[in-house]
């Protein structure tokens, strides 16, 4: 009980530490809606508490306009305020939204802290899966802002980061490592502490042998892509991604462009000259696809992913190391490095059910279940993912055209 009591505090405590290098003004931006500002980000996660924790357990409403304002996707809760239009949310201000946030502190550790341990064992799923949806909404904070603040001529930097280890000029080379073929289990089994509903049940799935590179696609091979014409190359690209490319007029990642020889990217830290061993970041799903072909081989599924990272250690590059960007690799012979951190790996799996997969009954089971339907599967976390995270069987999931997240590729073929 001690344990999740401070956690909580600590979690709570990490937001508003993200949104410390925000002015209110920034806090108010919404670039697209897609993205969500910084102060609904900071009012929906207390909102979460309060609807899911403290108001079933007799609490009343902080303000019960709130329950409209700040309620995301749940139908079961009731109706809610346009996601379009989050950023014409001029009130609540931000010291009102950070008086909301504290005093439901005050009232969940009152509450948590008064419960008998078999109540707060009853209680202890809904906290659990508060905490780690308000880490989910923490990245998604850094994704947002950053998207706002790409828009801003001038260009602020949000925090300068730091490296936790420096970048080499030439990549590795690409080197792929083989797995043999079979039966496997993958998601989330049943004593693998907490998980999202949509990584389970736990299953088994017929892979056919397949190889794995041993790093991240980089900066380097993007550059050949743009310079041997890849985003004009019609034969490289889904039909629905030419569309996509040709509709947007996209000629390199999103934030990045090319500058003679110079690659250079807009990042939190500011604008910056990427090196060609850093991973390649924000693709969408076409792209990622696109440079695979271009590169001779393709995306893995999600579960060749997983069964590749069995044998993998869960480190990279997460968002407690400052970096705010991932980093190249120095993978070890016959290995695969950054399964894990630096940004996310697009599958060539759509986001789907899993065979038995059972939504929990009321606003809960809108969680994940409702969503499973035109979207791709990531795996890994990214420099912007908190490292609790870090899990094999964790399912991020996007519309093949997102590119605003810190999305990347890895490259799979068939052996």
């Amino acid at each position: 009980m001690h344990r999740l009591i401070e956690r909580f505090r600590a979690v709570r405590s990490r937001t508003e530490e993200l949104s410390a290098p925000l002015a209110a003004e920034d806090q108010v931006l919404q670039s697209m809606p897609d993205c969500s500002p910084t102060k609904w980000h900071r009012a929906h996660t207390t909102w979460f508490f309060e609807t899911f924790l403290l108001e079933p357990n007799g609490a009343p409403a902080f303000d019960p306009s709130y329950k409209y304002l700040f309620n995301s996707y749940y139908e079961a809760v009731g109706p809610r305020h346009a996601r379009p239009k989050r950023g014409m949310l001029s009130r609540p201000t931000v010291d009102e939204v950070s008086t909301y946030r504290r005093s439901v502190d005050g009232r969940m550790i009152e509450l948590l802290s008064g419960l008998d341990p078999e109540r707060f064992e009853e209680i202890r799923p809904r906290l659990e899966l508060g905490l780690a949806h308000e880490e989910q909404h923490q990245e998604l904070i850094l994704t947002d802002i950053l998207n706002a603040f790409s828009e801003n001529p001038t260009l602020p930097v949000y925090r300068p980061g730091r490296s936790p280890r420096s970048a080499k000029t030439e990549p590795n080379p690409l080197e792929y490592v083989s797995f043999d073929g079979g039966l496997y289990e993958i998601g989330a089994s049943q004593n693998s502490g907490f998980y999202f509903d949509n990584e389970r049940p736990r299953h088994r799935v017929w892979l056919e042998p397949f190889a794995l590179a041993n790093r991240l696609c980089t900066v380097g091979e993007m550059k050949a892509f743009i310079r041997e014409g890849g985003y004009r190359t019609a034969s490289l690209w889904l039909s629905e991604g030419w569309d996509f490319v040709r509709q947007h007029a996209i000629e390199a990642p999103l934030y990045a462009r090319i500058d003679g020889q110079s690659y250079l990217a807009f990042t939190l830290t500011g604008e910056r000259e990427l090196v060609d061993s850093e991973p390649v970041q924000h693709v969408s799903y076409y792209e990622a696809d696109a440079l695979a072909r271009f590169l001779g081989a393709r995306l893995p599924s999600e579960a060749e992913w997983e069964r590749a990272a069995e044998s993998a250690p869960e480190s990279g590059v997460f968002y407690e190391d400052g970096a705010l960007g991932p980093c190249a690799a120095s993978p070890e012979g016959g290995t695969v490095a950054q399964l894990f951190g630096d940004v996310w790996e697009w599958t060539r799996s759509a986001y789907s059910p899993y065979p038995g997969f059972c939504p929990a009954h009321g606003a809960l089971g809108e969680y994940n279940g409702k969503f499973m339907i035109g979207q791709m599967v990531l795996r890994g976390g990214s420099c912007l993912t908190p490292r609790g995270h870090a899990r094999r069987s964790y399912r991020n999931f996007w519309p093949p055209g997102t590119r605003f997240q810190m999305s990347g590729v890895r490259l799979a073929k068939d052996s």
